[in-house]
Parts: structure tokens; C-alpha cells; sequence
């Protein structure tokens, strides 16, 4: 795997313009330091998702599409995928894993894709394998894939246009396409950046991974931030980590699910819990009084699981 071109990028953000919004920097007015939020829940799915979806498949090679398309996915890759093949027309098929949220899996639906459930660790398979046996099509890897990684990186550049002065850019991390896309555009555009991955403690190989400076497996403990987290890093995506990320932090459950109700309440925007992180991080002063980007990566939550938030609880 290697880091994305300034070309690669500047071609990525052609071929998704007019299908991904350009998603506004918002002032976070509590906190440490001065925070921005990139608010990537504006997106037609309510993902960043379909930045490197849309990248994918439009840098596809000839033919390529004929039988469709495919993806391992829990929820908001599925729907950039779908969303993509929906307008170019061809089939769309996904493969969830069996605690993908209902919130997530009725809009994959909607979109027109078949949904095949399977148990997480055999769903893990798809994506260091990346093909699913017996399903056909275009096969686009939700994390590790060049094109993807460049789509994502559109929202780097987009931060060093509106912010050319920052400092700190917190972002999810799940597989590490997201982090590693918006690093590898700021090391070209806003070098003095940094950007830093949150993960959840319930499932932070990252983090692991930094402190034994190798691929570490960790516990993994589901939870509603089911967009970020995992058992261990991909292979291939371990060497764009340590050369382009400043390093990962961790938040717990709770001051994830505390992050998606003061979002709620002071901005009236809705995370999902991967979106949530970023904030969760930047309140809990992991690097205060620094010019900060906090990545909302997506605002698919299920209804149930933001009415107890509101209320005060920690989904279980």
C-alpha cells in the first residue's frame, strides 16, 4: 500500500464532485483550545463513506462493473457502494457482519443492495482475503484500497483550504483509510499538521499496535460505536499508520456516548458513535490548546440508541 499523490487526490476530488458534498468546518465553542468540527454527517448517506465509494468506482477499469459491485462492510461503506452502483445502475450486494445496526442495514436496503449477514470473525476474512466466495462483481475494499484511500483524503484538503493553519486533526479509526487518506493530503498541503486516530477502549489495536511498534491483536468487546474499532490492524494498512499518523489516542464507551448527546444538544447535529470520537477525544483534552479538526465521520445511529443517549445512558 502505498501514500496517495497529490494528483491521485486532486483526480479523486474531480470524480466525486457533484455525488459528495464539500462539508462545512463549524466552531466548537466548549472546550480546550479552539476546536472545529468537519462535518461529514452532511453527506447524502450521512457518511464520509462516499468520498472514497464514489472514487472507487468511477476510477474502475472498463467492464469492470458488468456484474456489479460488492463490498464487507458494517453499515456506511455499504451505502456508499450502493449509492454509487444505484446511479450508474448495476447490481450492488454486501457482506454485514451479524451486529451490523438496523439503522444502517434498512438503508442499504433502501438504496437497492442485497445484504448477506454473517458472523464478524468471518466477515473480518473478507477484508484480509478481499473476496467473498460465491458472490460476483467489482469487489471495493471499504478501507484498504488505493482509490478509496484517495477519496478520503479529499476531506484533508478540504481542512487545509478552510483552515490552513491547523493544528491537530483527530479522526476515527477503523480500518485506517479515513485517518491515513486526510494525513496524506495535509502532509502536502498543511504539513505543520498533525493528524491523530481515536479509537475506542474496547477495541484499540492501533493503539496497541503503536505501543509494541507491530500489528497487535487486541480483545474485541462490541459496542454501539460500531464504525471504529477492531481486532488488529490490516497488514497492508499497518506502514501508512506508522509513517503518516501522529499516533492514537483512546476514549471509553461512555465519553463517546457523552460526545453524541452534547453534539445533539449544542449543535443539533447527530453522530453515530465512530463520529463521535473525535469530539470525545478533543473534550477529554488529549492535546488541548491546539487549532483542532475533529472529524464527525458519519450520523447513522439507530433512533432506540440516540433516545437513551438523550436521556442520559450508555447503550448497551
Amino acid at each position: 500500500m502505498r501514500i496517495p499523490t497529490a494528483a491521485e487526490i486532486a483526480g479523486a476530488r474531480e470524480r466525486i464532485g457533484g455525488g459528495a458534498v464539500r462539508t462545512p468546518l463549524i466552531r466548537w465553542v466548549d472546550g480546550p483550545g479552539e476546536i472545529w468540527l468537519k462535518l461529514e454527517t452532511l453527506q447524502p448517506i450521512g457518511s464520509f463513506k462516499i468520498r472514497g465509494a464514489r472514487n472507487a468506482i468511477r476510477s474502475a477499469p472498463p467492464g469492470a462493473l458488468a456484474a456489479g459491485v460488492y463490498t464487507a462492510s458494517a453499515g456506511n461503506m455499504a451505502q456508499g457502494v450502493a449509492w454509487c452502483a444505484r446511479e450508474l445502475g448495476v447490481p450492488c450486494a454486501v457482506v454485514v457482519p451479524d451486529h451490523a445496526p438496523a439503522t444502517k442495514l434498512a438503508a442499504i436496503e433502501r438504496l437497492g443492495a442485497s445484504v448477506v449477514k454473517v458472523p464478524f470473525e468471518r466477515w473480518w476474512r473478507v477484508l484480509v482475503e478481499r473476496r467473498f466466495d460465491g458472490m460476483a462483481g467489482f469487489f471495493v475494499h471499504p478501507v484498504s484500497d488505493p482509490d478509496v484511500i484517495a477519496g478520503n483524503a479529499s476531506i484533508g484538503a478540504e481542512i487545509a483550504e478552510d483552515l490552513p493553519d491547523v493544528d491537530l486533526v483527530y479522526a476515527p479509526y477503523g480500518g485506517g483509510g479515513l485517518s491515513c487518506g486526510i494525513a496524506a493530503a495535509l502532509r502536502q498541503a498543511a504539513p505543520r499538521a498533525r493528524v491523530v486516530a481515536v479509537e475506542p477502549d474496547t477495541a484499540a489495536p492501533l493503539s496497541a499496535s503503536c505501543a509494541a511498534g507491530r500489528p497487535t491483536a487486541v480483545d474485541y468487546r462490541a459496542t454501539f460505536i460500531d464504525g471504529a474499532g477492531g481486532r488488529t490492524v490490516l497488514d497492508e494498512m499497518w506502514p501508512l499508520a506508522r509513517e503518516l499518523l501522529a499516533g492514537a489516542v483512546t476514549v471509553s464507551v461512555g465519553e463517546t456516548a457523552d460526545a453524541v448527546r452534547v453534539l445533539a444538544e449544542r449543535t443539533r447535529v447527530i453522530a453515530e458513535g465512530a463520529g463521535a470520537l473525535a469530539l470525545a477525544a478533543a473534550r477529554a483534552g488529549k492535546m488541548a490548546g491546539l487549532k483542532t479538526v475533529c472529524v464527525v465521520s458519519g450520523g447513522n445511529l439507530d433512533a432506540v440508541r440516540l433516545m437513551s443517549i438523550l436521556q442520559g445512558s450508555t447503550p448497551s
